[in-house]
């Protein structure tokens, strides 16, 4: 499978690609363009959150504690909390996605398991959409867009290092198919997966304008 740093590297040229599009063909401000490159990038590290490797994981829970609160932020300013409680919030929302989730995650989750699969991805993209609030619906589009474009990134990318071009012929690896699939040989893990899907998509159908 291609490394951390080859899947930052990649999303990274992504993201600057993404902004790119943004600010030439959208017409959007620099602030959007860089918070768009950026959720690109981080996009393309999100399926490491399953990795049995420690230093990848940390460093990816402590990224993702720390955008999440910033995402909420606009939403938390339209719900009538005073910027004390806001703050409250955003410090409890890091804590529990930087130590509780992060547990929950390790427990549950297996290496090349169902987050590394097209409908996480479609998870990922409707997390941003549901966190970002904003009066502009296609600045949600196109922050939720450019995660699940770095989402992806990160599965073709797995897919093209499962195979072995090396000889006069290929050959694939154990990990061949486990990245870009619908489902997993867990029906609990596919359920599960499935449920969070449909739940998250007719919140965020309730959310639309």
């Amino acid at each position: 499978m291609a490394s951390y740093k080859g899947h930052l590297a990649f999303s990274s040229a992504l993201g600057a690609a993404c902004a790119g599009v943004g600010f030439w063909y959208f017409g959007f401000d620099w602030g959007t363009c860089v918070l768009g490159a950026g959720l690109t990038t981080l996009g393309g590290l999100l399926p490491d959150l399953d990795s049995d490797s420690g230093v990848p994981v940390r460093e990816l829970f402590g990224l993702a504690a720390t955008v999440t609160p910033l995402l909420l932020l606009r939403r938390l300013h339209h719900s009538q909390l005073s910027w004390e409680q806001i703050l409250v919030v955003m410090a409890a929302v890091y804590l529990f996605i930087r130590y509780g989730l992060r547990e929950v995650f390790m427990r549950l989750t297996v290496h090349r398991g169902m987050f590394h699969s097209v409908p996480a991805m479609i998870i990922a993209g409707l997390a941003v959409y549901l966190m970002y609030h904003g009066p502009d619906e296609r600045t949600r589009m196109f922050l939720a867009a450019g995660t699940m474009v770095g989402f992806l990134s990160h599965l073709v990318l797995d897919e093209i290092y499962s195979v072995n071009f090396m000889g006069v012929g290929f050959k694939l690896n154990k990990y061949a198919g486990s990245a870009l699939k619908l489902k997993s040989p867990s029906w609990g893990a596919t359920a599960g997966t499935y449920a969070i899907l449909a739940g998250m998509g007719f919140v965020a159908w309730l959310d639309v304008p």
